[in-house]
């Protein structure tokens, strides 16, 4: 079963700890920890993630923001920010990054996971594979996909709701419900961020 693998950029070593219990009880998978800007890029190095959840403060050297314009140029990988900052001046520095989410601490682990899964959300509305033509899907993935799925899949990331799928497919909700666990189920993935995240990967 596919996980939504995250990469946790934080500088105190006991939060970063925190975090990584907070995410693991949600059935993610956290790739590492990285406490400072370089070893961020020895992280990501190793492994690409699905989600980098980044604190602004990162002790010396470049700064959690410098590693978030990294992050959109060189890796183009979402990001969320978890950080205890929220001074106007900062604020400014951030929004040129656009964000998925900006995640104040202290943190619940019901925000938490809240602002991971809406980000991934908003992220799998942003992120189309290069064709949704059947076959190319197919020679990409190991389970093969009806052109019928194929369908639904590009409304799914598209944003549209299973209403919307039955009106535009004109079949029942309970069929788009069907369709909607078929290409789960193949993909090997419980929701629609674990999709694009998996499709991001295999596309």
């Amino acid at each position: 079963m596919y996980q939504l693998k995250i990469l946790v950029v934080e500088d105190d070593i006991f939060i970063a700890q925190d975090i990584k219990e907070c995410l693991e009880s949600h059935d993610y998978h956290v790739t590492d920890i990285a406490y400072h800007f370089e070893d961020a890029l020895a992280c990501l190095a190793k492994d690409l993630p699905d989600l980098v959840l980044l604190d602004i403060h990162l002790g010396q050297g470049p700064d959690g923001i410098s590693l978030a314009e990294q992050l959109q140029t060189d890796y183009q990988i979402p990001f969320v920010y978890l950080t205890s900052y929220a001074d106007r001046a900062t604020l400014e520095r951030v929004k040129p990054t656009r964000p998925l989410a900006y995640i104040l601490k202290p943190f619940s682990e019901k925000d938490l996971f809240a602002n991971i899964e809406l980000a991934m959300y908003k992220y799998a509305e942003r992120y189309q594979p290069p064709t949704w033509q059947a076959d190319y899907i197919n020679q990409k993935l190991s389970t093969d996909f009806t052109p019928k799925e194929i369908e639904v899949l590009q409304g799914i990331f598209a944003g549209k709701t299973n209403r919307q799928l039955c009106e535009q497919h004109f079949i029942s909700t309970n069929t788009i419900k069907t369709h909607v666990r078929r290409i789960y189920s193949k993909l090997q993935v419980n929701s629609r961020p674990e999709a694009m995240a998996f499709l991001r990967q295999s596309l």
